[in-house]
């Protein structure tokens, strides 16, 4: 009887120790009970009733990536391209998850694809390639919206590729080549204009600057001779004062007076005017000299004496 005691406790232990389960960080259980849905297992140690309770499915609550293949999408201007997507979710609902839809990661791929292809047929070629950010927003609200009763929360969406057809490719880059010599042409046109502008700007301030050299030079020039005329006429006056200070009278004063028209009538072709009055000066002041021997300059040079030859004869 012991045995058989034994026997059974150890078959409750094996038999409990196979329905122990340990659910790892990030993972949930959905656990039937005789086909009927029971409950969730959350991270942690858990244990089966044997034979009645079930594991339906482990889900994990990590974000996933679900990489559509590239399908062909016809836009407004049909044209027919190649556009492939990238689908970023997690799920927040086991149960929804696990009873919302039959394969879920299918129904997801095949709901991407119609959409997009709702999407892309409103746009024509040009707004399909330029508008990646507009279409990927409408994708990510309206699966996020298509998938809450599943369990799932679609986080983003991405367009992976976008091909065009290989004759539409030819024309993009024949017009992008046309499109960049064409700014190349501005910018060198734009480049001779400012060099242009720049040249003439350097002339006129060239020009500027040696009006206003020749100018300071005339006004330094202008200044030279006046202030040199008036330190000649300085010095005459200057002259003339010391001569009234040293008693000269009027005689003398003419005299100085003719010896500067002499002077003056030093140049070729100089015709000299003598007023009358001076004449009349020199005139009277010769007259006096004569008359009374006063003012004589130079004295009269004395006479040779005569010289007496002595007679030889005579003397012997």
């Amino acid at each position: 009887m012991e045995i058989i005691i034994g026997i059974i406790v150890v078959l409750l232990l094996v038999l409990l120790f196979a329905n122990v389960r340990i659910v790892p960080q990030a993972t949930e259980y959905v656990i039937e009970f005789l086909g009927k849905y029971k409950t969730t297992w959350s991270a942690g140690l858990h244990v089966k009733i044997p034979l009645v309770e079930k594991i339906a499915k482990k889900i994990t609550l990590k974000e996933q990536v679900l990489d559509s293949p590239p399908q062909p999408v016809i836009t407004k201007d049909n044209v027919t391209m190649q556009i492939d997507t990238v689908v970023y979710f997690r799920i927040f609902d086991a149960k929804l998850y696990t009873y919302g839809v039959v394969n879920p990661i299918s129904a997801l791929e095949n709901l991407t694809a119609t959409t997009l292809r709702n999407l892309v047929g409103e746009l024509e070629l040009d707004g399909t390639l330029t508008s990646r950010d507009t279409i990927n927003a409408k994708m990510t609200a309206i699966l996020d919206e298509a998938t809450d009763k599943w369990g799932m929360k679609v986080n983003r969406v991405e367009l992976k590729n976008i091909i065009p057809p290989a004759e539409i490719q030819n024309a993009m880059e024949k017009q992008m080549k046309a499109e960049r010599e064409r700014r190349e042409t501005l910018l060198q046109a734009e480049g001779h204009k400012a060099a242009a502008i720049t040249r003439a700007e350097g002339d006129k301030q060239a020009m500027i600057l040696a009006a206003e050299g020749e100018r300071d030079a005339r006004i330094a020039r202008a200044e030279g001779e006046a202030k040199a005329i008036f330190l000649q006429k300085k010095a005459e006056a200057d002259g003339i004062r010391a001569i009234k200070e040293a008693g000269a009278d009027s005689a003398v004063l003419e005299i100085k007076r003719y010896e500067a028209l002499v002077s003056m009538s030093n140049g070729t072709a100089a015709k000299l005017i003598i007023p009358t009055d001076a004449i009349n000066m020199v005139t009277k002041n010769a007259v006096f000299t004569e008359t009374t021997g006063l003012g004589d300059i130079t004295e009269e040079a004395p006479k040779p004496k005569p010289v007496t030859k002595k007679d030889e004869c005579c003397e012997k």
